[in-house]
């Protein structure tokens, strides 16, 4: 069994950081029925509606091992493994190799990575595709287009480029070259995928992109890097398992969600700024950003009543971050929570070597290791930001391994339905992407019925002035 994450909101408390600044241990008490009743109805909704990704710990064993199969072969045949994604299909992919493998992965020798490159190409910028095709050999590469709506005009775009490009240099087995991550009834890729043979896997019709890295989503390309995906499973069954309670503090993630509720609704924080100590954890500030703002930011309540609520989730890494972020952390406006990832033991241990004794401010450092001082340099932030009476908070990863990366992920995909429900709102939903697709589209020029009606909407938006183009 592996070890726990922990959660540590000492510096977000009242008693700790001060009566005019932090939570008090009452505000939470006083939130307890409201968190049973959240608990309650996540509990009773799992595995259905949007929530079957409670379930992707579970039930999934006959697909892990196809997982398994299909990443042996893609090892053995291809050197290189490109994703073709966005949004969800993405960051929680490079999210989990950052975490898991060498940082620089795709420049080791093949003997010592032990697994084809690994690229995620998850924007459209035109420099971007050219300068992916120059560093790759596309007859030895393997695409994973993942899309669960089979529609994703960036990605979809994507596909037409490449597929043209495979047909051309590879020939008839093109198709060999292409696996494909989609829903399986709807959209245009499961079409595309079934008339054309690509090998399949499918996200579950219950799963939202942004909840579906415990999916074929991101389990695949996990797997075919050498990822111990069973590993990551089962941390999010232990995970789940800790959750269980529908007491608020005896349950970590109905705690954190309680907190922020506190927070956004009672206090004014609107911004919170994930803060990893590790180079490693540097991408799941990157996955939670998608997964908090997408899911909370929201203008209507279930009951369709107007509100505007939700918490601008902000990225950070420390130490990088002290010498550009931090100031605005402690003098700024009160309306901040930082939340620490802290790593205990790292992967490595780097001594740091004695020398420039004619200056000491230099010569102490010598005869430590850079892992006392990132740890030095962490306990210095969280201390000068209770001291400027700042709301803070840290998850502490014993080690940054499989099972403690499926912990962090399950944990907050809880957070996330748990202060949903807390705000009575749809955190599964996304009316506001949907409303930009719609417009780009019909920019474009598609002849859908939405999107004519839309074109003639964007005619009657104001005309720019020249006097505010400068």
């Amino acid at each position: 069994m592996g070890k726990e994450i922990k959660m540590d909101v000492n510096h977000l408390m009242a008693d700790m950081v001060g009566y005019q600044y932090g939570i008090s241990k009452d505000m939470v008490d006083g939130k307890a029925h409201q968190a049973k009743m959240a608990w309650q109805a996540v509990n009773k909704a799992r595995g259905t509606g949007w929530l079957g990704w409670t379930e992707l710990p579970y039930n999934q064993d006959e697909i892990v091992e196809d997982i398994l199969e299909t990443a042996a072969k893609v090892r053995e045949r291809f050197s290189t493994f490109v994703i073709l994604g966005i949004g969800g299909s993405a960051l929680g992919p490079i999210a989990v190799h950052q975490a898991l493998k060498h940082l620089h992965y795709n420049d080791l020798n093949d003997d010592k990575r032990g697994g084809p490159r690994f690229y995620v190409e998850d924007n459209i910028d035109p420099e971007r595709m050219k300068a992916l095709l120059d560093v790759i050999d596309i007859k030895t590469t393997c695409f994973n287009i993942i899309t669960k709506s089979g529609g994703t005009a960036e990605t979809m775009s994507q596909y037409l480029i490449i597929s043209d490009l495979l047909k051309k240099e590879v020939g008839e087995n093109w198709h060999d070259h292409i696996i494909a991550t989609t829903d399986k009834e709807k959209g245009n890729l499961i079409k595309l995928a079934k008339k054309e043979g690509f090998k399949l896997f499918y996200v579950p019709s219950s799963v939202g992109g942004r909840f579906s890295e415990l999916s074929p989503v991101g389990l695949l390309p996990a797997a075919v890097c050498g990822i111990d995906i069973k590993a990551m499973l089962e941390g999010a069954k232990a995970m789940d398992k800790r959750c269980k309670d529908d007491e608020v503090w005896k349950n970590p993630a109905l705690l954190q969600a309680v907190i922020q509720y506190i927070a956004m609704e009672e206090l004014g924080i609107n911004i919170q700024v994930m803060m990893p100590y590790a180079d490693s954890l540097k991408y799941m500030a990157d996955w939670f950003c998608q997964l908090w703002a997408e899911s909370l930011g929201k203008n209507v309540s279930r009951k369709g009543m107007a509100l505007n609520v939700g918490q601008t989730p902000v990225k950070s890494l420390g130490v990088t971050d002290q010498h550009s972020q931090l100031q605005l952390y402690t003098e700024g406006p009160y309306d901040k929570i930082i939340t620490f990832l802290r790593v205990e033991n790292f992967r490595a241990t780097t001594p740091i070597a004695h020398g420039c004794e004619e200056f000491p401010d230099v010569a102490f450092l010598g005869g430590k290791t850079l892992n006392q001082l990132i740890e030095a340099e962490y306990q210095g932030t969280q201390y000068a930001l209770l001291r400027a009476g700042r709301m803070s908070q840290t998850i502490t990863f014993p080690e940054v391994n499989e099972h403690t990366i499926g912990q962090f992920l399950y944990f907050y995909e809880l957070v996330t339905a748990y202060t949903g429900e807390l705000l009575d709102i749809d955190a599964f939903n996304q009316p506001g992407v949907e409303e930009s697709k719609i417009a780009s589209y019909a920019v474009l020029g598609n002849k859908g019925e939405k999107y004519l009606s839309k074109q003639n909407e964007m005619k009657n938006q104001p005309s720019s002035k020249d006097e505010y183009i400068l």
